[in-house]
């Protein structure tokens, strides 16, 4: 089994994480099922966050009776110290714990300091003291609150999209964790679905020793395959390389990656949708977009106001207008009579 230590927590897990956003659309049950299979098969770093309206409920249902063996991660998008703990205070209550061992900022826009007017990073030292929390730890899309995050010194781990779609400074901003003794645990892993290849991900994850992928998981046989690479890890090999490569030719630079920051829309628009419609047509199964309501959805690009919105939210700088017409006028096309064939929009 290969392990992963994040950092100077000395939290040491195998190299795969439970992403528990996904679970918000299954069923109390169902999700129970889920977390206590990947429990069982061997997961046992579970990260969530308050933002996933009943994600940490579900977990609390499902693993409250061996809390002592897992580790539990949650994040807070509170911009105040009043938010903070009450965001805090809800987090333990539905996880059913006393003390969240990785507690995280979700996507601040500034990294939060001492003494800022935030109040957030001493509410974090004071939970701390309090036992409520063990790691003041970031979540971020941005390279620059990214950097300045690891360059404080004052956080215990930091999560960042992190998949064989990166940049170079992606790869330096996980080096430089290493370098530091913190702990970098890789979301978006898949990209938000558009690596549709399970092995390759692995593998290329596997490359790096301090990297904690967390996957994102909502069917049982998406969790049997990362369970299976536990015993039997994926390594890169010639073919994974071959397919690797050809993903980042088709999907390296202005794509959506999903995470959905930029919502919601003003006019209404499913961005985080329809901003990869092409995308989605040729890397899962066409006929799932072409149904009448993904169409319905698909024409409400029309409505754009064009008001800059998305784009100032866009934590990767896409021109999110521009990305929807183009997704738009593909898929009318597609609708027409248009043959569907890889790379070809």
């Amino acid at each position: 089994m290969t392990t992963v230590t994040l950092g100077k927590t000395g939290i040491t897990v195998n190299k795969n994480g439970f992403g528990a956003l996904p679970i918000q659309r299954i069923t109390k049950e169902e999700a129970a099922k889920l977390l206590r299979k990947a429990y069982d098969g061997g997961i046992t770093y579970f990260d969530t966050a308050r933002a996933y309206s009943d994600s940490e409920e579900k977990i609390g249902y499902a693993l409250s009776d061996v809390r002592n063996h897992i580790y539990l991660a949650t994040k807070t998008a509170a911009t105040t110290a009043e938010g903070f703990w009450k965001d805090l205070e809800t987090s333990l209550r539905l996880l059913k714990t006393d003390c969240i061992d990785v507690y995280q900022f979700h996507n601040p826009a500034v990294c939060p300091k001492p003494g800022d007017e935030s109040g957030l990073y001493d509410a974090a030292l004071k939970a701390r003291e309090q036992g409520k929390i063990r790691f003041i730890s970031i979540t971020n899309h941005r390279l620059a609150v990214a950097n300045e995050a690891v360059d404080s010194g004052l956080y215990a781990t930091l999560q960042f999209p992190f998949c064989y779609l990166c940049s170079e400074k992606d790869l330096e901003l996980m080096e430089k964790c290493k370098k530091a003794d913190m702990g970098f645990i890789a979301m978006k892993a898949l990209s938000g679905g558009l690596i549709n290849n399970s092995r390759a991900a692995y593998a290329f994850q596997a490359q790096y020793d301090s990297v904690l992928p967390i996957w994102g998981v909502q069917k049982e046989h998406e969790l049997d395959e990362f369970l299976s690479y536990i015993d039997n890890p994926p390594v890169m090999d010639d073919e994974i390389r071959t397919l690797i490569e050809n993903d980042r030719k088709q999907l390296f630079g202005s794509f959506c990656r999903a995470c959905g920051y930029c919502m919601p829309c003003p006019a209404g628009i499913e961005i985080n949708t329809c901003a990869r419609m092409s995308l989605l047509l040729r890397r899962s199964p066409s006929h799932l977009q072409l149904t009448p309501e993904v169409q319905a959805k698909m024409m409400k690009i029309k409505d754009c106001l064009h008001c800059g919105h998305c784009m100032s939210k866009c934590p990767y700088g896409l021109n999110t207008p521009e990305l929807l017409q183009r997704n738009l006028k593909d898929y009318e096309e597609v609708l027409a009579g248009k043959e569907i064939l890889p790379g070809n929009f």
